[in-house]
């Protein structure tokens, strides 16, 4: 009989065969979908992040395992809504203009479901008026920009004054991609910077001021 444990390696480790096995094992067994997202598969992936931060796993070992995770969310995802548990967060994330850039967005956005976050994914060469009709929509508590290229971080920065000059002044905005830093989310009025996927979720909670 699997356990919690087993399904925790099996993300851990990228092993999405297993993970179609043993979530549905368990909730046979009367596991809690609840039980089962805060207990083994949130925490799977905050090793991962763990790992990531450490320089003990790298970039393709973290898909690997962002990938099990997805396969593990579509299972339980229907049991969840079922039982009325919602999300605490909404998020939205998306590559900001002139930036086709999306392995980290993505990844980030998978760290983030994995933290029980709802996240709303706009893709690739996103517009700030897309971003601005989307908060519109969805009415985030928390908004990542992602940039890859030193050419578009002027994107992330018009990004941020829209989001402003629309009256959202209570999202939270985190921003994110290789040549950004701290002083530069100071410098255009960012909330929160996440150095890597790693440190993604405790940079959101961290922003929004949750535990």
């Amino acid at each position: 009989m699997s356990t919690r444990e087993d399904l925790k390696t099996a993300i851990i480790n990228g092993k999405r065969k297993d993970v179609k096995t043993i979530i549905p094992e368990l909730l046979e067994a009367g596991e809690t979908p609840v039980d089962l997202l805060e207990k083994a598969m949130i925490p799977a992936m905050s090793a991962v992040g763990e790992k990531f931060k450490n320089n003990e796993v790298f970039v393709p070992e973290m898909l690997v395992s962002a990938r099990a995770m997805k396969e593990g969310m579509k299972l339980i995802e229907p049991a969840l809504i079922e039982a009325g548990i919602k999300p605490k967060h909404t998020a939205i994330i998306g590559t900001v203009e002139g930036d086709l850039h999306d392995i980290g967005k993505n990844l980030v956005a998978t760290m983030w479901k994995g933290a029980g976050f709802e996240v709303i994914d706009l893709g690739v060469n996103v517009p700030p008026a897309q971003f601005v009709d989307a908060i519109k929509t969805h009415q985030p508590a928390i908004v990542g920009l992602s940039a890859l290229l030193t050419t578009t971080m002027p994107s992330m920065k018009t990004t941020v004054a829209a989001i402003r000059e629309a009256g959202f002044d209570t999202v939270k905005i985190l921003i994110g991609g290789a040549p950004i830093t701290q002083s530069y989310a100071d410098e255009i009025g960012a909330d929160g910077y996440a150095q890597d996927a790693g440190s993604a979720v405790d940079a959101a909670k961290a922003t929004l001021g949750a535990a």
